[in-house]
């Protein structure tokens, strides 16, 4: 008998988690733990809206205060899940209360990462949290020079966003194109070229050594070649790593993220869902993944949470079309499927020269991904054609009017 859930991570997965167990009938006692003191927000603004003085804190909100009441949980935000026990069923928290749980849903995304140096500088930003954005806005609007250490989607959007309002911007990447881990090196060239037309100073295939100071206040950016990037104010946009040191001694499997099941099933009575969920993927011929996407978030609570219901008539594999976006300067990408570097890239309707179009990428003459560039029609068609031979996607979409054949 389920009488007692705990849901530890109180974003978008974890939110949805508890939701959707109201939903489907369960009535056993049910408790929501966050490290925030806010109530549940949504990530995705951060970077942009929040970022850029539109939204204030509340816009961010997932749920008005009488909506979330009416989940008829125990939240407990502002504490942090310090270890589980499966054995015992008991989620340890930092107040050193045990909570006691028939089955645990771990929810507890990532954490950014930092750079050996630079850390206790005066200027030098991460953005993960609300907290983090708040005071990077607040930051912003001194008028600092600004530079941007990392080049994919989160460093992008930020450096897209300060150069909105007017700031010198510099944007910094190891690789030779921004977006290029993400979407490969022929998306990314378009991309730079989008943050070039802006004003945005593009530093790429360049390593960071260090950062310049002057009382305890960045200064700058220090590279391998011996320059340095003039800067007030730094962002460290590296990636992002799952939080999961709390679990250590619990005895779940941890490697990139919670190692789960083909259910997301981490061990007896736990689960994981969102950002920190890592569990082989039939569209991939069953090898792991780990998405940290918005819409994952949600999706995959919910199959979490049907899961865990079923009980011993037995849960279904989570096998979701993954699906991700940015909003960079007022143009929109979209992309489904999976899109890696080493794909063949080819666009299939529309023309990158109106920055309207459709890139699929195919592995091993098989269609695995597609990115639409202000294109949601033409990436829907794509959905349906996703792990079938390529062949067929050429015959089901009209070649394009003078677009290139490959970027």
């Amino acid at each position: 008998m389920l009488n007692r859930i705990v849901v530890v991570g109180a974003a978008a997965a974890g939110l949805t988690a508890v939701e959707t167990l109201r939903a489907k009938g369960y009535e056993g006692g049910l408790t929501l733990v966050g490290d925030e003191v806010h109530p549940p927000y949504d990530r995705p603004p951060l970077s942009k809206d929040l970022l850029s003085e539109g939204w204030e804190p509340p816009s961010t909100w997932l749920r008005k205060e009488d909506a979330l009441a009416a989940v008829d949980a125990d939240l407990r935000l502002g504490c942090r899940a310090t270890g589980l026990d499966p054995a015992a069923g008991t989620v340890t928290l930092d107040t050193g209360e045990r909570l006691p749980y028939d089955a645990a849903i771990i929810a507890t995304g990532l954490r950014p990462r930092t750079l050996p140096y630079g850390n206790g500088l005066r200027g030098v930003h991460v953005l993960r949290s609300l907290d983090d954005a708040v005071r990077l806005r607040e930051a912003l609007a001194a008028g600092p020079r600004v530079a941007v250490i990392g080049a994919g989607f989160l460093g992008a959007e930020i450096a897209a966003t300060a150069r909105g309002a007017g700031l010198d911007v510099t944007l910094i990447d190891t690789n030779a194109q921004p977006l290029e881990r993400q979407v490969g090196a022929g998306i990314g060239e378009l991309v730079a070229g989008m943050h070039r037309e802006h004003g945005v100073r593009l530093v790429l295939g360049a390593d960071v050594v260090g950062m310049a100071q002057d009382g305890g206040s960045v200064r700058g950016v220090r590279l391998a070649d011996g320059t340095t990037v003039d800067a007030d104010l730094v962002v460290v946009a590296i990636g992002s790593v799952p939080a999961v040191d709390w679990l250590a001694g619990s005895g779940l499997a941890l490697g990139d993220g919670v190692l789960c099941d083909s259910q997301c099933r981490a061990a007896p009575g736990v689960w994981a869902a969102g950002d920190v969920a890592n569990w082989p993927h039939p569209m991939v011929a069953g090898a792991r993944v780990r998405l940290e996407q918005r819409t994952n978030a949600a999706q995959q609570a919910m199959a979490v949470v049907s899961n865990l219901l079923a009980g011993d008539a037995g849960g279904q594999p989570y096998a979701p079309v993954p699906f991700g976006w940015t909003h960079q300067f007022g143009e929109k990408l979209q992309t489904i499927g999976w899109c890696p570097p080493d794909a063949r890239t080819e666009i299939i309707s529309g023309s990158t020269a109106d920055r309207e179009f459709v890139a699929a990428y195919h592995r091993d003459g098989i269609l695995v991904g597609a990115l639409g560039w202000n294109s949601a029609r033409g990436l829907r068609q794509c959905r349906l054609l996703l792990g079938r031979p390529s062949t067929e996607l050429t015959a089901t979409v009209p070649a394009p009017a003078p677009a290139p054949t490959s970027v």
